[in-house]
């Protein structure tokens, strides 16, 4: 796990190319602080910089850039490959030799054998690298197969730069600070930017699964993407052969794969631990570690308020499985004090409010360890969103009733905003055990009068996506259209094929695009390194061919998980309704978070620096302040965006 920036010149680049890769390496320090080395060739004009956070062969013959042995390749990678051994294996038996126990020296290897972008299939990792093949003159970029590690790209003054991070190409002379005003209005869409854009004109972001060649010719510089994985394909395979076996062999496929998986993501030189919240997810992943590991697997979790505290849980399954546990209970004030660091931490403008906990679970971890294995991916690969669910179980019945019966009890539905929702299930809880609580009943609400007036199962899914449109012509000259995405194409009149084409939405936009983002910027911003074992392109290739009627098997969510779980923990420690990730931000915009968040809006301040029409936004800030809705959703990407650009004027200023 490591940063990594570079060049390729083309022109002069407006200062001397050692000193820019110095500052452009100086920009991403947090994402490596055990090491930094650059190396420039100026005959070519290609310069790579990488920052190091050691993780597997702590001696300095591990560091980067790396060349490989017959010097043809040089290398800078952030992240893991974490099938290196059986590579390097694979590698000696043909003949290579190696000095080191990296996997860096290993990818080299491959690329030496097999050639750049035919070796990026067999890596099994998470990565993003910039390799230079000094024999054809090529920089070839690439991001692993589900986006885990980050990658953004430009062109400046003529040269072609990238980096893991923004601010590590904001400090190259003549960077444009352009605001993509279309992004900007995607960010109110959907809380984020998608690969490719980003929030700045002039940089794009490398998609995943996705090589990018460059080079330097007499008319400028040649650039050319390709795909060495496809998940579409991935999926559209599964649907066309899916296994043919009972649920129990499934099952036993899945516990092995995944076993698998856990396995080789153990592989460090450094402490290492686990996330438990004590949900389905981060529980399977701590009992595959636990059964793999004679001692102790290390585990956190965190609770920050009453009735947002899912530690309770978390302690239950650790003492089960016998991990050495450690909670973190965190003050409202302390939460509260990590929002004004958010615009640093995640240097995009970033509003996923989940992010808040995530930081601060990601501090706790690294004061212990420097690895630590998470359930990201669980809900997109084994099917575990709510919408799944609710589609399969209710559309059926829902496009037999006429379309205008169903827009009324939608209508009914609205009637109640999702603020009186919630106080109508505080009520209920009072009378409810807790294994029936009525947990975020406003946004189920909502979300359920979406579901019933739509008019099919794409509507749905773009319904249940998507933030609602009341901001969507709020950005100032955004353009026609800006922040709306193509709506979802579900392709045949099969539901389960549909469902699963959900599925593969989720893997391909939210997951890299919010989750990803949302953990990668959190943890490296404390030099964490975080390992998703239902990530594994093997782990994915094999749900993929796993039929949707099993995946949903008894009518519940993640059939295949609860059943690899079933043997491990007892259902009882974690069989409990949804209830995310998330602090109650309703309620801090209204209280502690209320003034801070008013000056970030203030209509005189949003005409002066021109992004926003102030008008929508005062409407939704005074109907959440009056508590007649719940505009959480929609004024936190305002708000974040403005506290980055707040962000970026004050380190303009120190400069």
């Amino acid at each position: 796990m490591c940063g990594i920036a570079g060049f390729l010149l083309h022109r002069h680049p407006g200062g001397e190319p050692d000193a820019i890769l110095a500052t452009m390496s100086a920009a991403i320090r947090h994402r490596g602080p055990d090491g930094a080395g650059t190396w420039f060739d100026a005959a070519t004009g290609v310069g790579l910089a990488h920052r190091r956070l050691a993780i597997i062969d702590l001696s300095e013959g591990g560091a980067q850039p790396m060349r490989s042995a017959s010097g043809r390749f040089t290398v800078v990678y952030n992240g893991e490959i974490y099938n290196y051994r059986e590579l390097r294996r694979e590698l000696a038996g043909a003949g290579a030799a190696f000095r080191t126990q990296s996997d860096t020296e290993v990818m080299l290897a491959a690329f030496e054998r097999w050639g750049v972008i035919e070796a990026l299939p067999r890596l099994a990792g998470m990565f993003a690298l910039a390799v230079w093949d000094g024999r054809d003159a090529v920089l070839t970029l690439a991001r692993d197969r589900v986006g885990k590690k980050p990658l953004y790209h430009g062109v400046i003054g003529g040269n072609f730069v990238f980096a893991s991070e923004l601010r590590g190409l904001q400090c190259v002379p003549g960077f444009e600070a352009a605001i993509d005003r279309g992004s900007l209005a995607t960010l109110l869409r959907q809380g984020n930017v998608p690969a490719p854009a980003s929030i700045f004109s002039s940089i794009a972001k490398l998609e995943p699964a996705t090589a990018m060649t460059v080079r330097a010719t007499a008319g400028g510089l040649a650039l050319h993407a390709q795909r060495y994985w496809d998940a579409r394909a991935v999926y559209a395979d599964g649907m066309r052969n899916p296994q043919a076996v009972s649920h129990a062999q499934i099952v036993q496929g899945a516990q092995e794969v995944l076993t698998g998986a856990v396995r080789i993501r153990m592989i460090a030189d450094v402490p290492l631990g686990a996330f438990l919240s004590g949900g389905l997810d981060s529980t399977v992943v701590a009992a595959l570690m636990q059964r793999q590991s004679a001692a102790p697997v290390r585990s956190f979790t965190i609770g920050f308020e009453a009735g947002h505290d899912e530690a309770p849980f978390a302690r239950a399954v650790a003492r089960h499985l016998g991990t050495a546990h450690e909670e973190l209970y965190v003050s409202t004030r302390e939460v509260l004090d990590l929002v004004p660091a958010m615009p640093q931490v995640y240097d995009e403008p970033f509003a996923d409010y989940s992010q808040i906990p995530t930081f601060a679970i990601a501090r706790l971890a690294r004061a212990r360890v420097t690895v630590a294995l998470s359930g990201d991916g669980g809900d997109e690969v084994f099917g575990g969103y709510n919408r799944y669910l609710w589609t399969r179980r209710f559309w059926p019945k829902l496009s037999l009733i006429p379309a205008s019966l169903r827009r009324a009890v939608a209508a009914m539905l609205r009637y109640w905003s999702p603020s009186q929702w919630d106080e109508a299930a505080k009520l209920l809880n009072g009378l409810l055990p807790q294994s029936q609580q009525l947990n975020q009943l406003g946004l189920k609400t909502r979300k359920a009068a979406d579901v019933a007036d739509a008019a099919d199962v794409a509507q749905i899914y773009d319904r249940l996506t998507r933030l609602e449109s009341s901001l969507d012509n709020a950005v100032l000259h955004a353009g026609a259209g800006a922040g709306h995405m193509a709506p979802a194409q579900f392709a045949g009149d099969d539901l389960d094929g549909q469902v699963q084409q959900m599925m593969l939405g989720d893997l391909l936009g939210y997951l890299p695009d919010d989750i990803l983002v949302k953990v990668d910027r959190a943890s490296m911003a404390v030099a964490l390194e975080t390992r998703a074992p239902f990530l594994d392109h093997r782990v994915i290739e094999y749900m993929a061919r796993v039929p949707v009627s099993e995946k949903f098997a008894g009518g519940r969510p993640k059939a295949v998980l609860r059943a690899i779980l079933a043997p491990l923990v007892p259902a009882e420690l974690v069989e409990r309704p949804k209830a995310g990730f998330n602090p109650p931000l309703e309620h801090w915009l209204r209280g502690p978070l209320r003034d801070w968040a008013a000056a970030l809006i203030d209509p005189a301040r949003l005409r002066r620096e021109g992004f926003f029409d102030p008008a929508p936004i005062d409407r939704l800030w005074a109907g959440h302040q009056s508590g007649t809705g719940n505009w959480q959703f929609q004024l936190w990407p305002v708000l974040m965006f403005q506290a980055w650009l707040e962000r970026q004027r004050d380190s303009r200023a120190t400069e």
